[in-house]
């Protein structure tokens, strides 16, 4: 085992430590960790880190799911624009 998973983050093959978050994987991507943006268009971090916020929400594999609760998984496909 290598210790890393790849996942595909919008089409984007991204590579992170085992056991990382969604949410970390994003960040990795070179997002700010969420997929949301404000009225104005700006960006949006997680803002808890505990799933009760909702900031985070993201599809993986066709289901919404937070992305600083959810753990990847080899192959796993995230979309942030859902």
């Amino acid at each position: 085992m290598s210790g890393e998973t790849l996942l595909h983050i919008d089409g984007r093959l991204v590579r992170v430590k085992e056991g990382s978050s969604v949410a970390a994987a994003l960040r990795v991507a070179g997002g700010m960790g969420a997929a949301r943006t404000s009225i104005t268009g700006q960006p949006r971090a997680p803002f808890c880190g505990m799933g009760v916020c909702q900031e985070c929400r993201v599809q993986v594999d066709g289901r919404r799911m937070l992305a600083c609760q959810t753990v990847c998984a080899e192959g796993m496909q995230v979309e942030t624009a859902a």
